[in-house]
């Protein structure tokens, strides 16, 4: 009541103020949009996802004019150079023209989203991250050869494509893809050996089936596949966390750590502060010079007891992960899954994390990709993308929100980026509107990183000029970058974005379904698949066979 009274007191004192009222405001909220048009893309306001809106605008919100009124500002190397305003072009703002994000390998909230769709249901906005969707399938980019990144940067015309299928609002607009490589994983045996300490959820919610009998399989397959001189240890958590098996190795006991493994039966609440806390502690108690050291929670992350806010459970063992560089590899499971809480903890943790709906999936994540999962080839990895403001009018980059740098951060290498493993590749996709008549360069992107073990900085480049971005997109014979579009595409429509160029749901089922047949790729089958259960689920006509869930794949 005190709410609507103070509303009915605002209506009155609106009517007061009459025509001269109504026009103050008008002329405020014109400063306020201006305002937030000129701001910096890394401290512009992030999209209020569970409303479905965006707040602000920016290079990860709905469009970035390029900084033609602005001197480039000092400090910045990497930053291009250019001709005085083009006042043919009414670009109302001087913003920035740079974009900076810590990289990401996470592909969970993808995984997850197919879950809930096959189960029937539209996965929640705020579980929907872009970068996850598109870094889930195989980019086919050039790798290096040796240590580091590759960096490859391409792209293609949105409102071009024969057959039509423009979508809405793609006039003069194009998609550039950044992607970064590591080399090939290493075979299992030419991996450093690993110090693993498993933290497995027990509560309650994981008696459902899918849940703690998927992580005994998971880590009985873990247990075969691991070699002799590799170690475990087993925590697990409930209101309380215990220490099931303290490190140990795994030559001689392989029968030891199963026997432990399933032992585990359902107990009470979730105290993921308890068990990650623990688990660090072992994990130091074990620790081994030269090793892989790492934490593995597998939860269906809905904390309920304890400290439930990941950056409080982390501040509780930030000294150990600091001091002896212990990483956390989130796995998530289950039907309803805390997918924000578990990326957060991850995120904050140096690791990444992924979701296993099934057997197939187990064995994917814990045999086929292991050595990318536990091995860390990258520290703190960051990327900038320098836009140059001659050819292009503004740029949006899709996704990752929650993993934005400040741009002058972006050498500072005591802010935190992303871990990368071998056979890893990172991808993000930018709308990008180049200027009418624009030839030369487009972008240069950068990524810098820190050598894993003697922690020194490194630094790699690539551009792309204007030709090479000039050709459609969907009539093209690029596939993979056709099916990072429709992976970005997918995702963004899920979360109730308004990318350019967009294509209906059933469009972009009919599409995948056409990139499985030519890239004869599985993963990509299962793309077309949950975009045509979200359509069914929509009200649209598309039909979707129920396949399993799957991450899709390390490229």
């Amino acid at each position: 009541m005190h709410q609507v009274s103070r509303r009915d007191e605002k209506r009155a004192r609106d009517r007061a103020g009459g025509r001269a009222g109504a026009m103050a405001l008008l002329l405020a909220g014109a400063m306020l949009l201006t305002a937030c048009g000129g701001s910096d893309s890394s401290s512009e306001g992030t999209r209020d996802l569970s409303s479905g809106t965006r707040e602000g605008q920016g290079s990860t919100g709905g469009g970035q004019p390029a900084p033609d009124a602005v001197e480039p500002e000092k400090g910045r190397a990497a930053a291009p150079t250019g001709d005085a305003a083009d006042t043919s072009e009414p670009d109302i703002a001087a913003p920035d023209y740079l974009s900076t994000f810590a990289l990401d390998v996470d592909t969970a909230s993808y995984g997850y989203a197919r879950r809930t769709l096959g189960d029937g249901r539209l996965p929640t906005p705020e579980d929907v991250r872009p970068e996850e969707f598109v870094n889930s399938f195989r980019q086919g980019y050039e790798r290096p050869k040796g240590p580091g990144f590759s960096v490859n940067v391409d792209g293609a015309r949105i409102g071009t494509g024969k057959g039509g299928g423009d979508g809405t609002g793609a006039s003069g607009w194009s998609l550039l893809r950044v992607g970064l490589a590591t080399e090939a994983a290493p075979a299992t045996a030419e991996r450093p050996p690993a110090a693993l300490t498993f933290v497995v959820d027990i509560s309650g919610s994981m008696a459902e089936t899918g849940r703690l009998d998927l992580v005994r399989k998971s880590l009985d397959i873990l247990t075969d596949e691991l070699r002799d001189d590799d170690s475990i240890a087993l925590v697990t958590f409930s209101d309380q966390a215990e220490t099931r098996l303290p490190m140990t190795r795994v030559k001689g006991n392989r029968k030891r750590i199963k026997d432990a493994v399933r032992e585990m039966q359902p107990a009470q609440s979730t105290n993921v502060e308890a068990g990650i806390t623990l688990g660090y502690e072992k994990s130091v108690d074990g620790h081994r010079e030269g090793a892989t050291n790492r934490v593995v929670l597998l939860s269906d992350a809905l904390a309920n007891t304890g400290d439930t806010e990941a950056e409080g459970i982390l501040k509780k063992i930030d000294s150990a992960r600091r001091e002896y560089g212990i990483t956390l590899f989130g796995v998530g499971v289950g039907s309803d899954y805390g997918d924000a809480f578990m990326e957060q903890l991850t995120n904050k943790g140096d690791g990444n994390t992924t979701y296993v709906g099934d057997d197939e999936q187990a064995r994917k994540v814990f045999v086929d990709q292991l050595p990318a999962h536990l091995e860390i080839r990258a520290r703190d990895a960051k990327a900038q993308v320098a836009f140059d403001r001659k050819t292009v009018r503004q740029f949006r980059l899709i996704g990752y929100e929650n993993r934005k740098v400040a741009d002058e951060d972006f050498r500072d290498d005591s802010v935190d980026g992303g871990e990368v493993g071998p056979g890893h590749t990172v991808t993000a996709l930018y709308a990008v509107r180049l200027r009418d008549g624009a030839s030369g360069t487009v972008a240069e992107a950068t990524v810098r990183w820190l050598d894993p073990k003697t922690r020194k900085p490194r630094e790699e480049t690539g551009s792309v000029r204007t030709e090479a971005v000039k050709g459609s997109l969907w009539g093209g014979e690029n596939y993979r970058l056709q099916v990072a579009a429709v992976a970005a595409y997918f995702a963004d429509h899920l979360r109730g974005g308004d990318l350019p160029g967009a294509p209906r749901l059933r469009e972009l089922a009919s599409r995948a379904d056409g990139l499985a047949e030519t890239t004869e790729d599985s993963a990509v089958r299962k793309l077309a698949t949950a975009i045509a259960q979200a359509d069914r689920l929509e009200g649209g006509s598309g039909t979707g066979d129920g396949a399993e869930p799957s991450e899709g794949e390390i490229g």
